[in-house]
């Protein structure tokens, strides 16, 4: 380690640099610093000493670099990384040397040469450390140590350097890192700089700082020279003829900011800073202005993971993804919910994206064990200083988001202090207010919250549209945007009928993309839209979310989001465009898009829908017009066009016209057979030789015809030869298991995506894929030769699994059945399978009977024999008949339905609640007699009457009444079971008392000793002789009853576990749902028994009646031991749909509930 010598302050230590050599060019002064870096994982929180004790084994690895994305098995495993690499210096007392890390997650420690340099806990601020004092001459060992602790995020974060490092060489006196700071004025063409300096000090000489503005042609546009007089320079230049950056017109100026000593010129310090002229106004009534133009703000929420690449940065794959969301019509991005990469930054400023850009997604109370609050109170400011100054100049930036839904928000008043404190933080390094202070909040319904958002005058609502008027009203000051909006879900490709039934969950662990699977704090995407599109004064919306991420699987526990308009490899899903056709202009740029797939059951009910931006859109199917649809997108409320058809092959096609008829835009779904051959697209057919650039390869299927397969599930292997190596494979399946870093990989929805990148070799890059069966295919990606950055890191080989072959799912199973009426006289039908390919290597196929929504259906039972399905009908009504296979998988990967109608049949399900007469038994044991009056007689030892279907419903019962006439001159014993004879299990044994009741029976009632809930069989055990009349059960009061949480009627969300009657260790953005509680005598208070590990825990209680919701906050007090606590709410009437919603950072285990009037 060593000191500075005492003479660098003075001018002859300046000047010698140059006369020795030791002169540092301030072109070099910025140099990529990824290369020669090693990596060994050892458990969390090792110690360095332990580390270097134990000898870790290192090994080579690429930077940016994510450790957990190589096993996707293990996306949160805990653990420890240390990075290491040499470096030679020679120059140690000429120069000052700063590492600068643009991100690593998390809780890092540099060390240099053994000694402790600084340690950094965020993981998405990017940080700077003078390492000159610590180094030595010649050979230096630069460590990082990088602790992992899972769960520190609510989402998959990756572990590591996973953004770009930097070492800047320079002159003892320089330009501060990210000192700069420039305002430039849309109107007047004023550019206010502030330069902030380090070294400079008494006994130098003069020096100036110059500033040069090079316009977007690269003409100097104005420059002035200021003395440094002391560390910090403020000046103000004058530009004219400026040119403003916009959404349309990307005009980018550069600041170039020299350090010059003025006796001799000489250079000791540059710097080049991007940033344009632009105006960006927040209105509380006019909403977001742009350059004096109203926009709407058509954003979308970004998480930072690039699918199979990770959280590793890669310009290439971050500049796809932002594409992709301009070209669907968003002008704005959300960095949810984090400081982003800079080169997020740099893109959108060049393609015209605006930028919310955020940063803490919690504050001082946490969301999970180890996250960001354990550090926040030390580490806040350094975290807000290096994200604002890093940021500020850019124009695309507009918002500079402190905070989404933060706990400490509402708690308490302390939350608002957090809030002043950030914005005061933020204000401190742009005071000139480049971009505005927001928050995203989903607490915004309560007084604490809305304080917080009034302070900062822009205010972000997460899923609370219900709350706009009202608070514009009560806020006149403040702007209003969604920050938050819609939350829908869907698969890419998967379509589960009917469209008209909302369907959150299905067998496949998919989410239907026919806009009906949508979570309880959500909206789908048409109503979200139309209620900002409808209020001027809303700024717009920022949609959950662009692109699907790993984790946060909602409504499942499978692997990556379902909430994207697009999946994790960048392939659109249906409902991209319905964004494109709501958010672009048909007369710039027609469009429509037709769904879903076209290959079906013959006869199947389909529902068809098309998105089109034009006024008007026409189906036809097999050339056959199935009518057009008028569709207002300025004003209507219903944004698409939708048809029912029964599917027969051939061609379904949407035609949109414009509003005189003429038809502007076209699309086709062909139905197809089998794939023959492998298909695949390079996105980007030549890219950088600079060994980081990379084309992704689309990976499909076609038939004999050349028609795309598109439910194709083929495995796929690929082969990379030549200048590239290959980075890793995705289909977007969130139930797919494979590695992300491998070479094979089954097809989603008919496609999958390979990353290649290329090497620093110009040439070619030869990619090969084959799948087994199918004829192969091979294309070329060709390399540019190009300036390669000293400091790249690319290895010739990425660690990837090996080829899987012999595998051929199924995609396909074709229903074919010529009765699907059934009656009381022909009660059975068969359908008739045929699995595609005929040659799929699996058989796993299973079957059921459900409703519209996937619930059992009572009146009908489905079984696979020897190929075929058995159907037997049981009562009136529909029911659907589903055929699963798994694929091998857990989860069914194809579902082929056939729908069935039921009539003369009678009830298939007895309500238990009106009285059954004793003579409509399905069976019983021993003979008995049937009487008069629907009577049963003549039982004796060992006589059963078995009731079969006997739906309690979700309140249950937990009382019977039975009619029996006993004259036997003593009690008889009536034994209640639950259950058939053979598996019943004995619930009571019910003593009837003698009543002379030779000719009649009469009623008494019983309290049992438990409550039965759902559908039963129920079997009455009677050994002596009587009459029996027949039973009803007495309906428990559902909504003032206790009720245990299991029973609910749909649950969903990231966190908890079902053991036995309670649900335990529920935590982030869980929902618990029960339909139609019936409140008839009205509720006012609601008990709750559980407990939980928090102060705290917020839990929102939501009531829906007659379409109306309402929110209310229950504070459940800490406690270690399960205990009931009681809450007043606001009065409950009727039948409403009731909900416990638990936010994020909750960890509560939920044993029971009652409702009191």
């Amino acid at each position: 380690m060593r000191s500075r010598k005492k003479d660098e302050g003075n001018y002859d230590a300046v000047i010698s640099r140059k006369e020795n050599e030791f002169y540092m060019n301030y072109t070099n002064r910025k140099n990529l610093f990824n290369d020669g870096w090693e990596f060994a994982l050892t458990a969390p929180d090792t110690t360095y000493e332990e580390a270097h004790a134990a000898k870790l084994d290192y090994k080579p690895v690429d930077i940016p670099h994510d450790w957990l994305i190589y096993d996707s098995d293990e996306l949160y495993k805990s653990g420890c990384g240390f990075y290491r690499k040499y470096i030679d210096i020679t120059d140690i007392n000429t120069a000052d040397y700063i590492l600068y890390f643009d991100g690593v997650y998390m809780d890092s420690t540099l060390y240099v040469n053994g000694k402790n340099v600084c340690s950094w806990t965020y993981g998405y601020s990017s940080f700077q450390a003078d390492i000159s004092a610590y180094l030595e001459e010649g050979r230096n060992c630069i460590e990082l140590r990088v602790n992992y602790v899972s769960p520190n995020s609510r989402w998959y974060s990756g572990a590591g350097i996973y953004r770009n490092v930097y070492l800047y060489k320079l002159s003892a006196v320089h330009l501060n890192i990210d000192g700069i700071y420039i305002s430039a004025d849309a109107e007047s063409g004023d550019v206010y700089v502030n330069t902030e300096t380090s070294g400079y000090g008494g006994n130098m000489p003069d020096l100036e700082i110059v500033h040069t503005v090079i316009g977007p042609d690269g003409n100097t546009a104005a420059q002035c020279r200021t003395d440094l007089k002391w560390s910090c320079v403020e000046t103000t230049l004058h530009a004219d003829n400026i040119k403003l950056w916009s959404l349309e017109e990307r005009n980018l100026y550069t600041l170039r900011t020299e350090l010059i000593v003025k006796m001799d010129g000489t250079v000791l310090d540059s710097s080049d800073d991007i940033f344009g002229f632009r105006s960006a106004v927040f209105d509380p009534d006019e909403g977001f202005i742009l350059n004096g133009k109203h926009i709407k703000l058509k954003g979308v929420c970004l998480h930072h993971d690039l699918g199979c690449l990770g959280s590793a940065v890669n310009y290439s794959a971050l500049e796809r993804q932002l594409l992709l969301m301009k070209e669907m019509g968003a002008n704005s991005v959300r960095t949810s919910h984090n400081m982003p990469a800079p080169e997020l930054i740099e893109i959108c400023d060049r393609i015209g994206l605006l930028v919310n850009c955020e940063s803490f997604d919690m504050w001082e109370l946490p969301k999970t064990d180890f996250d960001n609050a354990r550090f926040f109170r030390e580490t806040a400011h350094r975290d807000v200083m290096s994200w604002v100054k890093r940021d500020r100049n850019h124009p695309s930036v507009i918002l500079w988001s402190i905070g989404n839904e933060i706990y400490d928000t509402h708690v308490n008043e302390h939350g608002y202090e957090i809030a002043e404190m950030l914005k005061n933080y933020v204000r401190e390094f742009d005071y000139k207010c480049n971009a505005g202070v927001t928050i995203g909040s989903n607490f915004i319904e309560w007084e604490n919250s809305q304080k917080i958002g009034e302070m900062l005058g822009i205010s972000g609502y997460n899923y609370t549209e219900r709350c706009y008027d009202a608070h514009h009203k009560k806020y006149p000051n403040t702007v209003i945007y969604g920050s938050e909006t819609s939350s829908a879900v869907r698969s890419r490709g998967i379509y589960h009928f009917p469209a008209d039934v909302p369907q959150l969950t299905h067998d496949d662990h998919q989410c239907s993309s026919l806009a009906n699977s949508t979570v309880g704090w959500g909206k789908p995407a048409e109503t979200a839209w139309i209620e900002d599109r409808d209020r001027k004064f809303c700024a717009g919306q920022y949609v959950w979310t662009g692109i699907d991420y790993i984790g946060e699987p909602t409504p499942y526990s499978t692997r990556n989001s379902y909430f994207g308009m697009a999946d994790t490899c960048c392939l659109p899903k249906d409902i991209y465009y319905f964004y494109q056709s709501v958010w672009t202009d048909f007369k710039e740029k027609p469009m429509v898009h037709l769904l879903p797939y076209w290959d079906f059951n013959e006869g199947q009910p389909i529902d068809v829908i098309a998105y089109t931006n034009a006024p008007a859109v026409e189906l036809f199917v097999n050339g056959r017009s199935q009518g057009i649809q008028h569709i207002d997108h300025e004003h209507g409320n219903v944004l698409h066009g939708q048809w029912l058809v029964p599917y027969e092959e051939g061609c379904i096609c949407a035609k949109a016209y414009d509003e005189n008829g003429n038809a502007v835009a076209e699309a086709e779904r062909h139905s197809f057979t089998d794939p023959v051959r492998v298909c695949a697209q390079a996105e980007r057919p030549v890219i950088k030789a600079d060994g980081r650039d990379i084309s992704f390869v689309v990976i499909s299927v076609c038939d004999k015809d050349g028609y795309p397969v598109e439910n194709a599930r083929n495995r796929v292997n690929v082969t990379v030869s030549g200048n590239g190596v290959l980075m890793g494979m995705d289909n977007g399946d969130s139930t797919d298991k494979d590695q992300y870093k491998t070479n094979s990989r089954r097809l989603f929805g008919g496609k999958a995506v390979c990353a290649v990148r290329s090497s620093t070799e110009s040439g070619d890059i030869v990619v090969k894929i084959a799948s087994e069966g199918l004829e192969s295919t091979e294309i070329v990606i060709k390399t540019e030769k190009c300036d390669i950055p000293e400091g790249i890191s690319c290895s010739d080989h990425v660690e990837c699994t090996e080829n899987i072959t012999g595998d051929i799912p199924v995609r396909a199973i074709k229903c074919s059945c010529e009765n699907t009426k059934l009656d009381k006289e022909d009660p059975e039908s068969e359908i008739v399978l045929k699995i595609l390919p005929e040659n799929a290597t699996y058989s796993d196929i299973t079957c059921t009977a459900v409703k519209d929504g996937g619930a059992p259906a009572p009146n009908g039972r489905a079984e696979y024999q020897d190929g075929k399905i058995k159907v037997k009908g049981l009562g009136d009504g529909k029911f659907t008949v589903r055929v699963y296979c798994n694929n091998g998988s857990e989860f069914p990967q194809v579902i082929s339905e056939t729908n069935f109608e039921c009539s003369g049949m009678g009830q298939a399900v007895r309500d238990p609640y009106s009285f059954i007469c004793a003579n409509t038994f399905a069976l019983s044991r021993n003979s008995v007699n049937l009487i008069e009056n629907n009577s049963l007689g003549g039982f004796s030892a060992g006589s059963m009457a078995v009731y079969t279907g006997v739906d309690f419903g979700r309140a249950g019962s937990d009382s019977v009444t039975i009619y029996i006439g006993n004259c036997n001159n003593r009690d008889i014993p009536v034994k209640l079971y639950d259950g058939a004879p053979d598996e019943a299990r004995l619930i009571d044994t019910l003593m009837f008392p003698h009543n002379n009741g030779w000719d009649h029976a009469e009623p008494i009632t019983y309290k049992l000793p438990e409550t039965l809930r759902g559908v039963h069989t129920v079997t009455f055990g009677i050994d002596d002789g009587c009459i029996f009349g027949g039973f009803e059960f007495t309906k428990t009061e559902e909504a003032y009853a206790e009720l245990l949480p299991v029973y609910n009627d749909e649950m969903y969300g990231d966190d908890y576990t079902i053991s036995g009657e309670r649900i335990i260790g529920i935590g982030n953005n869980v929902v618990i749902g029960f339909k139609d509680m019936d409140f008839a005598h009205g509720a006012g208070h609601i008990i709750i028994k559980g407990r939980t590990a928090n102060k705290v825990n917020t839990i929102q209680l939501r009531t829906v009646k007659d379409g109306v919701q309402k929110t209310q906050l229950l504070e459940f007090a800490g406690c270690k031991d399960y205990r009931e606590q009681r809450f007043a709410v606001e009065r409950l009437e009727g039948v409403n749909d009731v909900s416990f919603v638990f936010l994020p950072g909750s960890s509560f285990d939920f044993e029971s509930f009652r409702f009191e009037e």
